[in-house]
């Protein structure tokens, strides 16, 4: 009974240092919630909790604050995430249906994350890694020209004109179009090099030229592509947290400018049905007075990326993941029906 009393005067103690911004007090515990114990048990409590290290009184006489330790156990014991209302969602999947590819999809996502949660949002790119070929079309551009168009199944579209050194008939194009589809159609991207190495033997020796340009221009282009990408909105929300970063904001936005450690922040996600919640000292260095929340979006339970929200440690929890998964499954879908 006295470790769960403790668990809720320390998710007392969290809800209300979140919603005030000031450190909480005994007496506000007593008048702002229902907790069926004394002011003297509370103390006693607030005393063991400090004790534990899951809270800390900033200056003498204050109240106390959670620690990186209390919104760590606040998080792993919280018991539902808070839904978003039916106008959320129906404003969500509004604007997310609107969008016209998928660098839309990517660019309206992160910007309605930063709205919704009044956060930093990051949104990573489909997975090259994680993508395969949906479809190769080849498209003459003149007698020595052809468009090549590679389309991955996650909606990524990434295009090369090759220069022919022999002319270029019709039917050339549609044989290599569709030896191209036939090959690697559904191919993950890291195997397409194997797969492509030896298509130009399937062709007469006066075709094998123009057959090795397209090889090697759809080589060019895996090895151009294969750099992962994020994009984040909202890092002007963090200016609204200047005293939740006792030292400086700087580390965070220098920290926020590196793709690598934004690519460590969300993109390690293997399955889109799980939150991952990171929280001071858990996360890289620069963002150790940050909280993270992330998820993966996808097909099924394979994560194609990653999707997050970072701000300070005083962070609402409850809805900021609850927002995160419901922007991510809305994200899912989209990928599904594409």
């Amino acid at each position: 009974m006295t470790e769960e009393r403790r668990l809720a005067v320390l998710r007392a103690i969290v809800e209300d240092y979140v919603r005030t911004e000031e450190p909480v007090g005994s007496k506000a515990l007593v008048e702002r919630h229902n907790l069926g114990v004394s002011s003297a048990t509370i103390r006693n409590d607030m005393a063991a909790l400090e004790e534990e290290g899951y809270i800390a009184q900033p200056h003498t006489s204050a109240g106390r604050v959670p620690t990186d330790k209390g919104y760590r156990l606040f998080v792993d014991r919280l018991s539902t995430v808070k839904p978003l209302s039916s106008p959320e969602r129906k404003a969500i999947q509004a604007f997310l249906d609107g969008s016209l590819d998928l660098d839309d999809v990517v660019a309206r996502t992160v910007r309605l994350l930063a709205q919704l949660t009044r956060q930093v949002a990051v949104v990573q790119y489909p997975s090259l890694t994680r993508s395969a070929v949906r479809h190769v079309e080849v498209v003459a551009l003149g007698a020595n020209r052809l468009l090549l168009v590679l389309i991955t199944d996650t909606g990524r579209v990434e295009q090369r004109v090759v220069e022919s050194p022999a002319v270029l008939s019709d039917d050339l194009v549609g044989r290599v179009r569709s030896r191209f589809n036939a090959a690697i159609t559904g191919v993950r991207l890291a195997d397409v090099p194997a797969e492509v190495e030896d298509i130009a033997l399937q062709f007469g020796e006066q075709e094998r030229p123009a057959v090795t340009g397209v090889v090697s221009a759809l080589l060019e282009m895996l090895v151009e592509t294969r750099e992962e990408r994020v994009v984040l909105a909202g890092a002007s929300n963090l200016a609204r947290f200047g005293q939740d970063f006792p030292y400086s904001i700087r580390p965070v936005l220098e920290a926020l400018e590196e793709q690598v450690v934004l690519l460590r922040l969300v993109g390690e996600a293997t399955s889109p049905s799980a939150l991952t919640v990171r929280i001071g000292s858990e996360n890289p260095e620069g963002l150790t007075t940050t909280a993270v929340v992330s998820t993966g979006y996808g097909r099924g339970e394979q994560a194609l990326g990653g999707i997050g929200v970072l701000g300070p440690m005083r962070m609402d929890y409850p809805s900021t993941m609850g927002a995160v998964r419901a922007v991510a499954r809305y994200v899912s879908q989209i990928l599904a029906e594409s």
